[in-house]
């Protein structure tokens, strides 16, 4: 802490005498003053995957004695640690109730294996048993890649009109968009049938490619479509 003192008063001083004529030196003091970690620490590794890759590629030997940054709080090592899960459950968290978000989302889950056990003891064949996919984690994830969206209207105006102009999204953007939809499609307003019911219901038809999301999605990218002649506003 005093070294870091002793680098600001420093700095200080030499912009006050004029000895540096670098306008950035002073940003960069205070950079290094406030910097947790020195820039050749790396970032930690702790998901399990990502741990194999390391020890399987061979790289696990030329990160031996290099300094690593600690863990977040929130960093987990743990199998049943789900990076997506946790962003769906910050989705339907609302006022930071974060206990009442994760007990709807345990809910669905166990909404899920419950629909879908009761498929497995239906069906009459082997190959019908084989094909219903019981685990709720799988169904999620399923779900959740087949509603991501490729393209995305945005408004641009040119010539005083605006134009709905169809752009890629990024990876992120279409997570978010998938797990919008389903959380505004669970919170539909029905008497007699819950959040978490109806989540999983729209889960389970959305694994299938069925279902309210997968037809948003497919009515996205038909707008799309219809506005293509619009594209090339994006670059104007």
């Amino acid at each position: 802490m005093t070294s870091g003192y002793n680098c600001l008063v420093i700095g200080l001083a030499r912009c006050r005498l004029g000895l540096s004529s670098n306008k950035y030196q002073l940003s960069n003091v205070f950079l290094r003053t406030y910097s947790q970690y020195p820039p050749h620490f790396v970032k930690p590794v702790y998901q399990p995957a990502q741990l194999d890759d390391i020890l399987e590629s061979g790289e696990s030997k030329n990160l031996e004695f290099t300094p690593v940054r600690a863990a977040y709080v929130n960093h987990t090592s743990s199998i049943f640690h789900d990076k997506i899960v946790m962003k769906f459950t910050n989705h339907v968290m609302k006022t930071g109730r974060k206990s009442l978000a994760r007990e709807l989302v345990e809910k669905t889950f166990q909404e899920i294996k419950r629909i879908q056990l009761q498929k497995w003891n239906e069906a009459k064949t082997a190959e019908e048993k084989a094909n219903t996919e019981c685990n709720p984690l799988t169904i999620f994830h399923q779900a959740v890649e087949n509603c991501r969206p490729v393209l995305q209207l945005i408004p641009i105006k040119r010539g005083g009109i605006r134009y709905q102009v169809p752009i890629p999204i990024t990876d992120k953007r279409s997570y978010f968009i998938s797990m919008r939809w389903f959380v505004h499609a669970g919170r539909e307003k029905e008497r007699k049938i819950h959040f978490p019911e109806r989540l999983a219901r729209e889960l389970i038809a959305a694994s299938n490619n069925e279902g309210r999301v997968v037809k948003q999605k497919q009515d996205l990218h038909r707008q799309c479509e219809a506005n293509r002649a619009y594209a090339h506003y994006r670059w104007g």
